[in-house]
């Protein structure tokens, strides 16, 4: 928020620059890994810190000081934690050791591979086709899973989909398909390749058999203020996406406000991680630096999204959710070899949509995997939210910013995010933004719409939002969605 009174006016005189919520001294601490990225898997006993049987609070003590961890060392507290014999606090204690010392590309390299054997590795070879995933490092509205992967696999891609659940202010894709009634994301992997075999995509979340030293640790972060660190970052994307059996994987990584990677440098060290690990894995990997300066979309809150996502593939999405969708799903099917070039692509995407192969294709998924497809035609069908209230525009003027990340903890304090590991999802509530940036307002006007079921709530919420909110005499200068691509040669 703005100082420290959370009422003080978003209205801007001509001429004033905009203050936005989180102050830029926040946002230059991200943690990096790193110098140069090269993935060199180290000859045992080559790293400066001793050999073995060492209690986990020696190795955290280590790591604390700033020394190496030898592979044995790493994957020693790895297959500790996921056996349980390394408890959640000492995880927690090393990963705070992680965000402050970093890992080296060495150490990262080896903290992957630990990860991702720590559970079983999946074979999909005997499936025909090229296997493609994408993944979000996360945002604020951020459904693109939803609508790209019916989308890409009705063009023919096989999309082996392992997803997570929100973290922080951001949504999680578990959390949205678990809002249309009767979906099930708990499948085994024998169910979950025979949908990528006979539907051509399935979403699921991580099995008990799947990275599962990640899926403990993706809950733990969330709590102990280690999401936005680079190395962790990157080991638990590619430990559960190289877990799935994948051939290519598309990265869509989210720069601003309501990303984790609040500037774009930051944003390319991530991506560049990420690529550099699928590469020393064998597997073509390609990511797209997208602006989540405001939130993605006109929805936030799970139930809300579907309705969005769903539109989307009836060809009339929000422009910016179409935007970024296509072109993520573009780069999957330039992957897969169905498309020759981005202009084929696009127009395949386009093709798709027109003829309602996209729509049929997620009625298909949803049907097959428990839930009740009819909700891609009759929104009803949903969680509905009791009660309505909105924030109105204090002033005349124009949206110059939004701060995405208040915006998020503000659907999230209504029920539709987690604020603890314990916390349970509303799937009903959540907010629709009637004005975004660029767009005009007149004072009194509204901002946005809050779906709630606990009153207690709104007037936290409504106060988050009016504050998200800056508004301007002037327009401001439009703001690319997709700032660079990386990775995989056309």
């Amino acid at each position: 928020m703005i100082g420290t009174d959370r009422k003080a006016s978003r209205c801007a005189p001509a001429g004033q620059p905009p203050v936005l919520g989180r102050p830029p001294a926040q946002n230059s601490d991200m943690r990096f890994i790193y110098q140069k990225v090269t993935l060199e898997v180290p000859e045992v006993g080559s790293c400066c810190y001793g050999l073995s049987a060492v209690r986990a609070s020696e190795l955290i003590k280590a790591k604390r000081d700033g020394k190496s961890l030898s592979p044995e060392q790493i994957e020693e507290f790895i297959n500790g934690y996921t056996r349980g014999t390394v408890a959640d606090y000492q995880m927690a204690a090393m990963c705070m050791a992680v965000y402050f010392r970093g890992l080296s590309a060495s150490e990262l390299a080896i903290w992957t591979r630990a990860m991702l054997h720590s559970g079983e590795v999946l074979d999909l070879s005997d499936i025909p086709g090229v296997k493609v995933d994408k993944h979000s490092t996360g945002g604020v509205g951020d459904k693109v899973s939803l609508c790209l992967t019916p989308l890409a696999a009705a063009c023919g891609v096989r999309v082996p989909m392992v997803s997570g659940r929100g973290l922080g202010h951001t949504g999680g894709t578990l959390d949205k398909l678990e809002s249309i009634p009767g979906f099930q994301v708990n499948l085994s992997t024998g169910e979950f390749r025979r949908l990528v075999r006979d539907v051509g995509a399935c979403l699921i979340g991580q099995t008990d058999s799947l990275a599962p030293a990640d899926k403990k640790l993706y809950a733990l972060r969330d709590v102990t203020s280690t999401v936005d660190c680079i190395p962790l970052i990157a080991s638990s994307i590619m430990s559960k996406k190289l877990a799935e059996g994948i051939d290519a994987l598309v990265l869509d990584v989210k720069v601003g406000s309501g990303a984790f990677m609040k500037d774009i440098a930051s944003a390319r060290t991530l991506a560049r991680t990420l690529t550099e690990i699928g590469n020393q894995m064998g597997k073509r990997v390609v990511a797209l630096l997208t602006n989540m300066d405001q939130p993605l979309g006109r929805t936030v809150g799970n139930a809300l999204e579907v309705v969005e996502a769903v539109e989307v593939l009836q060809g009339r999405g929000p422009a910016d959710l179409v935007e970024v969708t296509y072109a993520l799903a573009g780069e999957m099917l330039l992957l897969a070899g169905i498309a020759a070039n981005p202009p084929q692509a696009r127009e395949k995407l386009n093709a798709t949509v027109r003829s309602g192969a996209a729509l049929e294709k997620l009625e298909e998924i949803i049907r097959r995997q428990g839930g009740d497809g009819a909700i891609v035609r009759d929104f009803t069908r949903l969680p509905q939210a009791r009660g309505r209230a909105e924030v109105a525009a204090p002033c005349d003027g124009f949206v110059s910013e939004i701060d995405s990340e208040s915006i998020g903890v503000a659907a999230m304090v209504l029920g539709a995010g987690r604020e603890r590991m314990e916390s349970q999802i509303d799937p009903a509530v959540g907010l629709v933004l009637r004005r975004k940036v660029g767009e005009g307002v007149k004072a009194g006007e509204p901002l946005v719409d809050i779906h709630y079921n606990d009153g207690r709530s709104v007037e936290d919420a409504q106060d988050r939002i009016l504050h998200a909110y800056r508004i301007e005499p002037s327009p401001p200068a439009p703001r690319p969605l997709i700032y660079e691509r990386l990775g995989a040669n056309r």
